[in-house]
C-alpha cells in the first residue's frame, strides 16, 4: 500500500552531498501544516519513548509487503528529531532517520552513524516519508521502511526486541557532517516491533473483572526497582480460565468454573516509568503467605515469596492483548491452586523522578463460559543455579538449556500437545533467546516470542539458547533469581495441560568440579573442594582470562547434563535424569529470504550472459 499526502508541499529539490564522489537525493520538507486527505494506515501499537513524555512512537505492520509503518509524535519540536535502531541501543553503528533544519529549510533523510557516532547520509534512501502535520497535540511524522533493505548500513527488523534510540535536535544543523549522535546522549527504548498477524477472537458476554494492583506505591528515586506485592484472591473462589492477557514477549472440565483474560492498568502519567508487570501464583503447598509490599530485593522480603513463581500474566511496554486459543484457557482458583498471588512491577526511572505514586497492575476478566481444554505453562531453559555462569568481560557468551526427548516421551501424551505461545526471559546481561524444536537431530520448528502457531510434538527435544553480554562486568555472573544474576527461560504456553511443568537442565556438577580443578592447576593454585565452599565462591576465586572462559564454554557445549523433568508437584518424573547426553543438532533451520534479497538474486540472474551452444536455437 502506497500512501501520499497530495496536499503536503514537499519540495522536489535535489540536495547534493558530495561524499566519496557519490550524489545523494533527499526530499526537502517545506511545510508541516498541510492536512491529510488520504486514508491513513491504522497504527495499532503505541509506546512512549522518553520518561518525560515528549516523544511517542506508533506503528503497524504490513506482512504482505514486509514493511513497517511508523509515526513519531513530538510534543514540542525545535530544530528536528532523530530516531534510530542499533544492535543494543548504542549510538554508534546505528540505522537512523532524521528530520532536521538548517535555520531556513527542513529536511528528511535516511542516515547512519559510524563507530564514533558521526552521522552520514545514506546513499540508499529506504525510509519513505508519507506525511507530516501539526496539531494541538504536537508534530507528527509518518514514514515507512521495509523489514530488510539489503543496505549494509540499515538495521534488519526481525521478530524479537528492537532497541530504539531517539534524540531531539535543539539547534539548526548546517551540515550532517557536524552532527555526532554520541554527543546528543540519545535515549533508548526497547520494543517488539513485529507482532502476530492474527485476528482477535470475540470475548464472552458475561465477563467479570478483578484487579491486581500495586498499593499506591511511592516509586523509589533510583533507576531500577522491582516492587513485589502479595495479593489474595477472594475466599472460596472457584476454578477460573484465563482466556486473554498481555504478554511481554509472548506468548476446563470442572463444575462451577470460570474463564478470564487480562490487560494492564497503568497509572496515568507513569506510562514511561512502568516498564513491565508480572503476576505469579504461589505454590499451592503453602497454606499461608505473609503479606508484603516492598522491593523484591529487600532483606525484609519473606522467604515464602520465592515460591511464588508460576507465571499467570505478564505485560511490558508496548504489549498488546494476547488471546488464548478458542478451545483452551489457563486455570486459576479452585481446588489444587493457591489463593495467593505475587504482583511484580518493574519501574524504570532513569530521570530519578521523586514523589511519584503508582497503582499500576493487571485487570483480569473472567466468565463462567468454560472452554474445552486446560492450558498449561511449561518452563524451558536452564535451571536457576550458579553452576551455569557467564565469565566477565564477554561481549557474547552462550548458554543452552535442554528439554530432552526422554523427558517429553515420559511426560507428554502420545498424541502430543499444541504450543501456541512462548515468553522468553533473561535478566540484564541477556542479548537474545531462541528456542527450537529438534527432531532426529534436525531443527524442525522455531518457538519464538510473538509467534502464534500450533506445533504437535511428543518424543522431541526442545533446545533454548541464550546469549549474554558481560563486557562491563569484572566479576563472574552466575545463574539465579537476583537481577544481577542471570536466567535463560522460555515459558511455553500449550494445551492440553499435562503434569509436566518444568523441563530444564544444567551442566553435570561432577564435570564442573573437574573444570575448577583444571583451571586452578593451570593458574598455580590448590583446588579446594571443601564442604563449605560454594560454587559462587569457586567461580569468584578464578582469574578470568581467555583460557578459563574458553574452557568453560567448551565444558557447557560437551559435558553431560542433569535434567529436571518436573511434575507440577515439583517432584521429578520417575527415571534416571543425571549425566544425560546433550541432544545433538546437526541441521539448523534457515530463514526465508527477504524481498530485497530475492530481487537482487533475480537481477543477478538477469545480468548473467546467456550461453548459446552450436546446437541451440535463439
Amino acid at each position: 500500500m502506497r500512501l501520499l499526502n497530495k496536499d503536503l508541499r514537499l519540495q522536489d529539490v535535489t540536495l547534493m552531498y558530495l561524499t566519496v564522489l557519490v550524489t545523494v537525493v533527499v526530499l526537502l520538507v517545506a511545510s508541516y501544516q498541510a492536512p491529510a486527505v488520504h486514508s491513513r494506515p491504522a497504527l495499532a501499537y503505541h509506546i512512549p519513548l522518553d520518561p518525560s513524555g515528549q516523544l511517542e512512537l506508533s506503528w503497524n505492520i504490513s506482512y504482505p509487503t514486509q514493511e513497517v509503518y511508523l509515526e513519531l509524535k513530538v510534543k514540542e519540536l525545535h530544530h528536528g528529531v532523530l530516531l534510530g535502531m542499533s544492535d543494543r541501543g548504542e549510538p554508534t553503528n546505528a540505522d537512523l532517520v532524521l528530520l532536521w533544519d538548517d535555520g531556513h529549510k527542513s529536511y528528511f533523510g535516511d542516515a547512519w552513524s559510524d563507530n564514533e557516532g558521526r552521522v552520514m547520509l545514506d546513499t540508499q534512501q529506504d525510509y519513505e516519508l508519507l506525511e507530516t502535520h501539526q496539531s494541538t497535540e504536537g508534530f507528527f511524522l509518518l514514514f515507512k521502511r521495509p523489514f530488510s533493505t539489503c543496505d549494509p548500513h540499515d538495521y534488519i527488523i526481525e521478530e524479537g526486541t528492537v532497541h530504539i534510540i531517539y534524540a531531539m535536535l535543539e539547534r539548526p544543523i548546517l551540515s550532517l557532517h557536524e552532527l555526532n549522535i554520541s554527543r546528543l546522549q540519545p535515549g533508548v527504548q526497547r520494543v517488539l516491533l513485529l507482532r502476530p498477524d492474527a485476528p482477535s477472537p470475540a470475548l464472552p458476554r458475561d465477563v467479570r473483572t478483578l484487579e491486581v494492583l500495586a498499593p499506591d506505591v511511592i516509586i523509589p528515586t533510583q533507576e531500577t526497582t522491582y516492587w513485589c506485592h502479595i495479593y489474595q484472591l477472594p475466599p472460596n473462589m472457584p476454578k477460573n480460565h484465563i482466556v486473554m492477557h498481555m504478554l511481554s514477549s509472548y506468548q476446563i472440565n470442572t463444575l462451577n468454573t470460570f474463564l478470564f483474560y487480562y490487560a494492564s492498568v497503568i497509572t496515568p502519567g507513569n506510562e514511561a516509568i512502568v516498564h513491565h508487570i508480572e503476576v505469579f501464583e504461589c505454590s499451592p503447598q503453602m497454606d499461608t503467605v505473609p503479606q508484603f509490599s516492598g522491593s523484591c530485593d529487600s532483606k525484609m522480603k519473606p522467604r515464602k515469596l520465592n515460591y511464588c513463581r508460576h507465571v499467570l500474566a505478564a505485560w511490558a511496554m508496548g504489549a498488546e492483548p494476547f488471546y488464548y486459543p478458542a478451545d483452551a484457557g489457563l486455570p486459576l482458583g479452585g481446588e489444587g491452586s493457591s489463593r495467593f498471588l505475587r504482583l511484580e512491577v518493574h519501574y524504570h526511572n532513569p530521570l530519578l523522578i521523586s514523589g511519584r505514586r503508582d497503582s499500576s497492575g493487571i485487570r483480569l476478566w473472567y466468565t463462567p463460559s468454560l472452554r474445552r481444554f486446560d492450558a498449561g505453562i511449561m518452563e524451558l531453559g536452564l535451571v536457576y543455579t550458579p553452576v551455569m555462569a557467564i565469565p566477565p568481560r564477554q561481549r557474547s557468551f552462550q548458554l543452552t538449556g535442554y528439554c530432552t526427548a526422554k523427558c517429553t516421551q515420559t511426560a507428554l501424551p502420545v498424541g502430543g500437545v499444541h504450543i501456541f505461545a512462548s515468553q522468553l526471559h533473561t535478566h540484564l546481561a541477556g542479548l537474545g533467546v531462541r528456542t527450537v524444536l529438534v527432531r532426529g537431530g534436525r531443527e524442525v520448528e522455531v518457538v519464538q516470542e510473538d509467534k502464534h502457531f500450533s506445533t504437535h510434538y511428543q518424543g522431541d527435544a526442545l533446545v533454548t539458547k541464550c546469549s549474554y553480554n558481560t563486557a562491563d562486568r569484572n566479576k563472574v555472573t552466575v545463574g539465579g533469581f537476583g537481577i544481577m544474576e542471570e536466567m535463560c527461560v522460555n515459558y511455553v504456553h500449550y494445551y492440553p495441560r499435562t503434569q509436566l511443568e518444568l523441563c530444564k537442565s544444567h551442566v553435570d556438577t561432577d564435570y564442573l568440579q573437574k573444570y575448577f580443578s583444571l583451571i586452578n592447576r593451570f593458574q598455580g593454585r590448590e583446588s579446594c573442594s571443601c564442604p563449605g565452599t560454594t560454587v559462587e565462591e569457586q567461580f569468584s576465586s578464578l582469574s578470568w582470562d581467555g583460557f578459563s572462559g574458553e574452557v568453560l564454554n567448551s565444558l557447557y557445549l560437551t559435558s553431560p547434563i542433569s535434567m529436571h523433568c518436573n511434575q507440577s508437584t515439583a517432584e521429578l518424573f520417575p527415571g534416571e535424569w543425571e549425566k544425560q547426553e546433550i541432544p545433538v543438532v546437526t541441521a539448523e533451520l534457515q530463514r526465508a529470504p527477504y524481498p530485497c534479497e530475492l530481487s537482487r538474486r533475480a537481477s543477478s540472474l538477469n545480468d548473467n550472459p546467456t550461453e548459446v551452444r552450436p546446437d541451440s536455437s535463439v
